[in-house]
C-alpha cells in the first residue's frame, strides 16, 4: 500500500466534527501572530478538511489549501468556496517559485519522511520577506517523558490516531531544520502545557495560557511549538 493510499484510508476513517477543526490549538496560536491577511497570497500545508484556509479566504485572503489526501480534498470542497485547493506532495509543491506572501504549516513536518526538503520547498515558493507560521508536536517537556516511561515498560507507542509517519521532535532540533531551509527565524512559543496521569486524560495547565509573557517563557516545555520565520 503507498503511502498516499495511507493517508487516503486516515482521513477517509477520521470524519467526525472533531477532526482538523480550524480551532485547534495551533491554529488559534497563528491566528495571535498573522499580520492582516487582506489580498495577501496564503498557502495553507496540509489543509485537511480546508477549515483554516476557508478562514483565511473569508479574511479577505487570497489563500491555497494543498494536501497530499486526494480524500480530504473531498471533504474540504464541501465547505471550502473562496479559496483554491490542491492535490499536493509538501516536498514537492507545484508552485511557482515566490508565489507566496506567507506559508502555513501546521502539525504537518513530523508526518513527512523528508522534513528538510518540505521546508526548502516552503521556502522556494515564498517570496523574499515572506513569512513561515509553523507549528509541530514537541516531546521535551511532561508528555515526552511519559512517553519514554511507556516505552520502557514496553508499552505500544501508536494508536489508531497515529499517521503513517509520526516523528518525535524537540524545539532545538525544529529550529535547526528550519535555518538549514533558509528561513531566519523571528519568533518562537509554544501552546498546550499538560500534566500526565496514569489512567486518566491529562491535566491542562490553563495559567500557562494566559499569558503571553508566560507561555512563551514556558515555550520549551509546550505540547506544541510555534515557529514564525522569514525568509531573506
Amino acid at each position: 500500500m503507498s503511502v498516499r493510499t495511507q493517508y487516503d484510508r486516515w482521513h477517509e476513517e477520521r470524519t467526525g466534527p472533531a477532526q482538523h477543526q480550524e480551532d485547534s490549538p495551533w491554529h488559534r496560536i497563528v491566528r495571535e501572530y498573522l499580520p492582516a491577511v487582506q489580498d495577501k497570497r496564503i498557502l495553507e500545508i496540509a489543509c485537511g478538511r480546508g477549515g483554516f484556509t476557508r478562514d483565511l479566504a473569508a479574511s479577505g485572503a487570497r489563500a491555497v489549501g494543498a494536501d497530499f489526501s486526494y480524500s480530504a480534498l473531498k471533504i474540504a470542497q464541501k465547505g471550502v468556496t473562496s479559496a483554491s485547493l490542491a492535490q499536493a506532495d509538501a516536498t514537492k509543491l507545484p508552485f511557482l517559485a515566490e508565489s507566496f506572501d506567507i506559508v502555513v504549516s501546521c502539525e504537518t513536518i513530523e508526518h513527512l519522511p523528508d522534513p528538510l526538503s518540505g521546508l526548502s520547498e516552503m521556502a522556494r515558493v515564498c517570496r523574499p520577506g515572506g513569512l513561515l507560521y509553523l507549528t509541530t508536536p514537541n516531546y521535551f517537556n511532561l508528555m515526552g517523558l511519559y512517553r519514554v516511561y511507556d516505552s520502557v515498560l514496553g508499552r505500544p507507542q501508536r494508536s489508531e490516531e497515529s499517521q503513517p509517519y509520526d516523528t518525535v521532535w524537540n524545539f532545538p532540533e525544529v529550529r535547526r531544520l528550519v535555518r538549514r531551509a533558509g528561513w531566519e527565524i523571528l519568533r518562537t512559543d509554544g501552546t498546550v502545557h499538560q500534566v500526565p496521569f496514569p489512567g486518566r486524560a491529562p491535566i491542562t495547565l490553563k495559567i500557562a495560557e494566559g499569558s503571553r509573557r508566560l507561555r512563551r517563557s514556558l515555550a520549551i516545555f509546550a505540547l506544541h511549538q510555534f515557529v514564525m520565520a522569514r525568509k531573506p
